[in-house]
Parts: structure tokens; C-alpha cells; sequence
């Protein structure tokens, strides 16, 4: 009995064994605890849209309960680097991935499924004693590469954020080094900053200035809105055009960038269920509500009944 017990022993050690070393041999699996409206998740965001992106996930959570969905909002390179690392999976930014960065995640094997689901407009905003109610495209590349009127001061919210690449970008300028342009913390310290100073021009996303939050819709109603007007644009030329969901489609406002959702999960789940509602009708309503403006127009359905 002896000999027959330490043999049924050696067995379950061997097979212990065994049964370990295959687990190890397993890549380990993350990001699996969900399905399309069940279950925890956590994406990166870029912070200038937490206006609308706060929105949407209040109404989806409200639709699914079972879906707790934690967004960490940080500044568009922050929000890159965690990707990047595989701190998260999901990234939603205001560009898509370069062929660099997508490199980096196809090399780990991961699919990258990209959703364009908003385009935002970039405002330019003025305190309301200014008199500056106008502004052309050749204007504003000439004060964000210090050639325009030094005695203007250029604010925006973070020297790491999408809206600087963006102006960047826009002005052909490597870097904002005049002492007249200046990064703050933050959109609402923009949006502060320009409602206490006359002499300031803001630069910020547009989703900021409507229907904004109790905590800073005080400096809102001390700013107004700058028109601006694209001396290139061969149908407008002449024509100065504020940021609306109007002149977004009509391509007439010149300064605008889309709103994406990066799903690199490789999995049925939670990411793939939120960029669905995105891209919904309910989705696309709120974009539609917000101000900016959705991917895909929303349609109306009007029930017309006769009365004889």
C-alpha cells in the first residue's frame, strides 16, 4: 500500500508540474474582463475633450449598467505613451496613429481598429472689451511664428497637448518661443486667462464654449468668438466664418480636427461595444447636441398623419 500511495503521489506531482510549465508557456492574457456591455475597462483620453467624451459615457453607462468604463485623461503625448506601453489599450485622440506608433503595437500583434466619430473645431476667443472680432489664416500663422503684433498675448491650454501639435502643424513653427505666447494648465485656465485680460487671444477646442459646466461657464460668458477667414479657400476667400456644426461641414471654418477612438484590444469587449455607441444614433445625437459635429448626420424620422 505503501509503494502504491508514494506512485499515485509521484503522478500528481508530475502532473502539477507539467500543468505549470504549460501555463507558463501561455502568453498572459489582459483586458478580458468584459464583453460589449458588461464589465470593467479603462481607457486614455485626451483631456480637451472630456467636455463631450464626459457626456457620452454618462449616457452609455446609464444604457448599461453592468459597464464600468474608467477614463484617464491626459495630454495627447501622455495619452500616446500609454498606448504605447501597453498601460491601456484603448486611446481616444485627435489624430490617428502614425506609421511609427502603429508599428509598435502590430509588432506586439495587436490589431488596431481606428473610428473617426467627431470633428471639433480649434476657437479662437477674444475678451469681450476687445475690439478684435476678426482674424485671417495668413494673420494667425504669422503671430504663432512671432512675425505678427508682439503686443498680443497668445495663450492655450498645455505645451504637451494636441492642440499645440495641432497649431504646430497649422503654422509650420517647431516650437512656440515668443515671449508673447504662452501654455497654461489647462483649457479652463485659457478660458480664465482670456476673460480677465483684453489684450489676450485663447486658442481652445470648441467643445469648451458650449453649454459649458457651472465651474467655469462664468468665464464663458466673458469671452466671444473670433472669425476667421481663409484667404486660400477658392469658394470663400472674402468670407469670415465662426466655428459651427454649419461651417464644419461646409468646410467654410478653416480650423477644425477629427475626434478617434483607437480600439487595440484584439477582443469582442468593452472598447468595441463603446466605439459602436459612438458611431450610433444615440451616439452621434449627443455629438450633434454638443455643438461639434457628428461623422454621420443623425437622420429624423417625421410621421405625418392625415386627418380627414
Amino acid at each position: 500500500m505503501k509503494i502504491n500511495f508514494n506512485g499515485k503521489l509521484l503522478f500528481f506531482a508530475l502532473f502539477l508540474i507539467g500543468g505549470l510549465q504549460a501555463c507558463k508557456q501561455k502568453p498572459a492574457k489582459i483586458h478580458t474582463d468584459n464583453d460589449l456591455k458588461s464589465g470593467s475597462a479603462t481607457f486614455v483620453a485626451d483631456a480637451s475633450f472630456s467636455p463631450i467624451l464626459d457626456q457620452e459615457l454618462y449616457i452609455y453607462s446609464a444604457s448599461n449598467p453592468n459597464a464600468k468604463i474608467n477614463v484617464l485623461y491626459k495630454t495627447e503625448n501622455a495619452a500616446v505613451n500609454s498606448l504605447l506601453n501597453d498601460s491601456v489599450r484603448v486611446a481616444i485622440l485627435s489624430r490617428e496613429l502614425t506609421a511609427d506608433e502603429r508599428a509598435v503595437l502590430t509588432k506586439r500583434t495587436l490589431a488596431i481598429e481606428t473610428l473617426r466619430f467627431a470633428i471639433d473645431a480649434v476657437a479662437l476667443i477674444v475678451n469681450k472689451a476687445s475690439n478684435d472680432t476678426t482674424i485671417t489664416v495668413g494673420e494667425l500663422k504669422k503671430l504663432l511664428t512671432g512675425q505678427g503684433d508682439l503686443n498680443k498675448t497668445i495663450v492655450f491650454d498645455n505645451p504637451n497637448s494636441s492642440l499645440v501639435r495641432y497649431l504646430k502643424d497649422f503654422s509650420g513653427s517647431k516650437g512656440f518661443t515668443q515671449k508673447n505666447i504662452y501654455a497654461l494648465k489647462s483649457n479652463k485656465e485659457v478660458l480664465k486667462y482670456v476673460s480677465e485680460h483684453p489684450d489676450a487671444l485663447g486658442i481652445t477646442g470648441f467643445s469648451w464654449l458650449n453649454d459649458p459646466d457651472k465651474d467655469y461657464a462664468g468665464y464663458v460668458e466673458k469671452v466671444k468668438i473670433v472669425g476667421v477667414r481663409d484667404e486660400s479657400n477658392k469658394q470663400y476667400p472674402d468670407t469670415y466664418f465662426k466655428p459651427s456644426q454649419e461651417s464644419l461641414v461646409l468646410k467654410q471654418y478653416p480650423l477644425s480636427r477629427g475626434l478617434y477612438i483607437i480600439n487595440c484590444t484584439s477582443k469582442v469587449g468593452l472598447a468595441m461595444g463603446f466605439a459602436n455607441f459612438l458611431g450610433s444614433q444615440v451616439g452621434q445625437r449627443i455629438i450633434l447636441k454638443s455643438g461639434l459635429l457628428p461623422d454621420s448626420i443623425p437622420t429624423r424620422e417625421i410621421s405625418i398623419k392625415n386627418k380627414f
